[in-house]
This record gives C-alpha cells, sequence and structure tokens, in this order.
C-alpha cells in the first residue's frame, strides 16, 4: 500500500484555511496513486490550542471541519488528528483522538493514550488518556495508530518508565503489520537525534515499519521542524520529509527501501537547525498573528546583529526596518557597523540620537540625576527611551518590534524592563550567548554580512563610559554552562560546582536568576529552541524566598 506523509503547517482556529490544506494534500497524495494519507496530531485545530479546548464552540467547529472532510475527501483514506468529545459521563470532557475515514465513512477511531504534562505541554488539563491498544484493520494491513507520546515510553532511552503501560509494544504484540505515529513533537536542540533513537528502537525492536508524521510551523514560541520519517522494520530511516518547511513524501510497505530522492537534506549542523528554527518561528509568528513588517533597534552588538539577520531572512528586507539610537556613549565602531549591517542586508535604517531626550528626562525628573555619570536608574532611563522609540516606529507602521536580548541576559536579569526588553517576539531569548555568536558565524558562511567586527568586540550596553558586560557580569564562556546545567539540567549548585565551577560564581549566577522571575514574566513570547526555555515551559512562582545553596 502506497501511503503519503503530508507534513502540513495548520494555523491554530483556522478551520477553514486547515481544511483547505487538508484537501489539497490528499488530492496531491490520491494523484501520486496512495491508498492513505497520514497528517499530524490535531491537525484539525491546529497544535497546541490549549484553553480553547474548554470552549464548546472551539470544539464544534473542529467537529463540524472533521464531518465536511470526511464528506468531500474520496479514493483515499485520510488519518487526521482531532479532539472528539467524550461521550462518557465521568472524566475529561475530550479525547486527542487520531481518525481514519474513506469515501464518506469513519473506519477508526483511536484515543491517545499517555498525555504528556511537562514543559510546554498540558494534555492532561484537557484531555481523557485512552485505553484500547487494539489494532485498526485497513486495506489489508493491520495499523497500530499512535499519537505522539504513545511512543515515549522506553525506560532505556527515556532513562525511566513514565507511564504505567506502552502501546507500541501492546500493538506491536496485537500482530501489527505497521506502526503509524502522528504527532506534534516540538523542536529544541538534541531532539532530533533522540527522537531517532527512540523510533528507530520501537522499529527495530519490534520487526515492524514505522511511519511518524510530524507537524511544521511555529505556534507562539513552540516550534515544529516537521522532519517526518519512515524506518523500516531494522530502524533504519528509508524517507524523510524535509525539515521546517511543509512536505510530502510517499512509501510504499511494499516496497521497503531506501530512496534517495525521497530523503531529504537536513540542517548539517546545530547552528543550521537554530538559525532555520529561528527564521521559521519569526515567519510564522507575524504571519499568524496578523503582521508582514517588523522593526529592529540596532546596537552595533552581535544580538541585534542576529536577530536582523534572522527577520530579513523570514520577512524579506523589504519588510523590516532597523532604528540605531546613539547616546553619548555610543562608539564610533557602532555608527559604522550598524550602517554595514543594514546595507548587507538590504534593509531600512534610520539613526535617531537620543541624547537630547535624555537630558531633558534627567532634568524633568526631581531627582538627584547625573547625566555624565549615569547609576543604574541613568543607564535604565536610556534603554526605556529607546524601547519608547522602537515603539512608536511600530506604531507608526503598523509593524512589530522584535527585542534582541540573548537567553544569558533574559537569565541574570542583564536587560531593561520597557526598555531593551519591549517587543511583541524575543526572537533569540532562548540562544545563549556563546551560541548567539555561533549561529552569527554560521550566517557569514558564504559572505560577510554581520561584519567581521561585530563578532570580535567585547560585548556592551553602552550606558555608560567605557562599559563592557563584563564589568557587571563573569564571562559568557561560563556563565553559559552554568546556566544549562541549572535551567536545562536541573542540576544542583554541588552537582555544577563538581563540574569545575567556582562555588561563589555559580552561586551568584543562580542567584540572578532567581531574583529576575519577574523580569522574564513580564517578557515577550520566546522562541524555544533549547530543551528548557524561558516562558510557559518552565513554571516558577515570583514570590518566593528559595535560594538554592
Amino acid at each position: 500500500m502506497k501511503i503519503a506523509l503530508a507534513q502540513i503547517n495548520p494555523v491554530i482556529g483556522d478551520f477553514e484555511n486547515n481544511a483547505a490544506v487538508i484537501r489539497d494534500a490528499a488530492r496531491r497524495a490520491a494523484r501520486r496513486g496512495c491508498r492513505l494519507v497520514v497528517f499530524p496530531e490535531l491537525c484539525i485545530t491546529g497544535y497546541p490550542p490549549r484553553d480553547f479546548l474548554d470552549r464548546t464552540d472551539f470544539v464544534d467547529a473542529s467537529r463540524a471541519c472533521l464531518d465536511r472532510l470526511v464528506a468531500e475527501i474520496r479514493g483515499i483514506g485520510v488519518i487526521v488528528g482531532t479532539p472528539v468529545v467524550n461521550p462518557d459521563a465521568g472524566g475529561k470532557a475530550l479525547y486527542n483522538a487520531a481518525v481514519l475515514f474513506e469515501d464518506g465513512r469513519v473506519v477508526a477511531e483511536v484515543h491517545k493514550r499517555l498525555l504528556p504534562a511537562y514543559d510546554v505541554f498540558d494534555e492532561s488539563r484537557y484531555f481523557e488518556s485512552g485505553t484500547d491498544c487494539r489494532v485498526v484493520a485497513y486495506n489489508g494491513l493491520r495499523l497500530a495508530i499512535a499519537i505522539c507520546e504513545d511512543s515515549w515510553n522506553d525506560p532505556e532511552i527515556m532513562g525511566r518508565e513514565a507511564y504505567p503501560i506502552d502501546p507500541i509494544t501492546l500493538m506491536a504484540a496485537d500482530d501489527a503489520d505497521l506502526i503509524i505515529n502522528i504527532s506534534a513533537s516540538p523542536f529544541h536542540i538534541g531532539k532530533r537525534r533522540l527522537r531517532r533513537r527512540l523510533l528507530g528502537k520501537s522499529a527495530r525492536t519490534h520487526a515492524v515499519p514505522l511511519v511518524y508524521v510530524n507537524q511544521v510551523g511555529g505556534n507562539d514560541s513552540v516550534l515544529f521542524e516537521g522532519g517526518s520519517l519512515v524506518f523500516d522494520d531494522q530502524g533504519q530511516i528509508i524517507r524523510r520529509a524535509a525539515e521546517f518547511a511543509e512536505d510530502m513524501v510517499v512509501f510504499d510497505t511494499d516496497r521497503a527501501q531506501p530512496d534517495d530522492d525521497q530523503i531529504r537534506a537536513e540542517a548539517d549542523s546545530r547552528e543550521a537547525a537554530v538559525f532555520n528554527a529561528l527564521v521559521m518561528g519569526t515567519r510564522d509568528y507575524l504571519n499568524k498573528c496578523g503582521f508582514s513588517r517588523a522593526v529592529i533597534g540596532l546596537s552595533g552588538g552581535i544580538d541585534s546583529a542576529l536577530t536582523l539577520a534572522v527577520a530579513a531572512e523570514a520577512l524579506g528586507p523589504e519588510n523590516v526596518s532597523t532604528v540605531f539610537m546613539p547616546s553619548r556613549y555610543t562608539s564610533q565602531d557602532n555608527f559604522e557597523d550598524t550602517r554595514q549591517l543594514a546595507e548587507n542586508l538590504q534593509v531600512a535604517y534610520d539613526v535617531v540620537p537620543i541624547d537630547d531626550m535624555y537630558t531633558a528626562f534627567i532634568h524633568a525628573l526631581p531627582l538627584d540625576l547625573d547625566a555624565d555619570s549615569p547609576g543604574i536608574t541613568e543607564q535604565n532611563i536610556q534603554a526605556r527611551i529607546r524601547g519608547s522609540l522602537l515603539m512608536a516606529y511600530a506604531n507608526r507602521d503598523s509593524r512589530l518590534v522584535l527585542s534582541t536580548g540573548n537567553k544569558s541576559e533574559m537569565a541574570v536579569g542583564y536587560c531593561t524592563l520597557y526598555g531593551d526588553m519591549n517587543g511583541g517576539l524575543a526572537v533569540i531569548a532562548d540562544v545563549p550567548k556563546t551560541l548567539v555568536y555561533a549561529v552569527s558565524r554560521y550566517v557569514n558562511r558564504s559572505r560577510e554580512i554581520i561584519p567581521a567586527r561585530v563578532l570580535e568586540k567585547a560585548p556592551s550596553a553602552e550606558l555608560k563610559p567605557d562599559q563592557t558586560d563584563q564589568d557587571d557580569l563573569p564571562p559568557y564562556e561560563m556563565i553559559d554552562p552554568i546556566l544549562a546545567a541549572y535551567i536545562e539540567g536541573l542540576e544542583s549548585i554541588d552537582a555544577i560546582v563538581a563540574r569545575g565551577f567556582d562555588r561563589r560564581t555559580v552561586t551568584d549566577v543562580i542567584q540572578r536568576v532567581h531574583r529576575n522571575e519577574y523580569k522574564r514574566r513580564q517578557a515577550a513570547p520566546v522562541l524555544k529552541v533549547t530543551a528548557k526555555a524561558f516562558g510557559e515551559g518552565r513554571r516558577l512562582p515570583i514570590a518566593q524566598r528559595y535560594r538554592p545553596r
């Protein structure tokens, strides 16, 4: 049987658009001689729909969309992901379901058994767990239909058995001929390798080919890279869809051999994958929120340079404008570097000096302030002037401000509320400073886009004379591994010190993380590229007194 893997980019709640994309993909698959086309998890609603699932009108609209697709699509079997109502009086009101239909009738409805409730996932908030682990007979094959997390309970790979059942093992024991996993599995660094190990081992262990269809696209902070896969019964990849783009690949169960034309190229480095993820996430966030244009404040530093490179690639240079806002503390290098960067990327470039505004603020405030010897108050005034100017450009031109702070700064609070944190999207706020440099070098892989001097100069906020970040912080080469161990690895101070770090430095960095939770809670949405990003996947109280010792 020929099966099409339809890797699509649904928009949450846009049922008309999602249905049109599904209909079109089904027609294309039928024209290629396929008997079955498989779509991602919750593709009718888009993933994750979150509290829309509490609204009966939203659920009714998703059901109506499914009913139209069942009635309209002919000549091919279809598997789609959608919420369905739980008819029982007890339990949650919905199931996360995979529905198989063909020629006007529903052949099978499978409910997700394992409901993740960690990091960005909150499925047990909305869904009841399915209990049936039987295979589905279709077109002479016995299909083990799984939904995303149903395949993620291998203690050997995951480190522990997180759920009391293993649906894949149970369905494989029911004489499954083919495992089909429909998924909305988010991207983060290292996830691709983990996913391949897990799914490949499942196919090899049960000696059953496995089809994995993933969502692609960005929905708020959560990014899906696609990369849908087919494994043969030895766990070898024989099909691979594109990364960070919609795609369709075809697999014939009667000819389970690799096909070079159906094994798409993938990002060949961590830096390439992160850049592609940021580009896709920025494009989708603006487009799905109704924006087409962005504005960025350039400083002459590496963070705003990388943010601009991402935005220009995502939106087109004609849709990106930049504003350079120098003060008395701005070096001549930054005048030159910001202009060169804007020219290299062919984006609009304005210069708005802030010194007169800064002086006016200082004189107008009934406080004992000194414009020429700035403390934290005077420094923050400068940052907030710049933030206000960017918002003025955004309001006038119907643009979205893209904030430019990186993960290291956000972690330790080296950022100003209502200043450089202003914006509708924090593009690189999950990218540690050292990785910002690495991804920027990737941007320059073919030609110099980001001026070389920007990659070489010491990071500085330039809010007081001769300032560098390292006046107030340890080197980023030291900060970043400490932050990764504490935030992503959830390691204790003792464990981090045992890695060879100075205890006083570790304690200082971690205390800064805790003190600045209130700032991050007010930040713009963050595009998630690491295992643990600031935002909805990291839920800590603001008002608390816990300090690790």
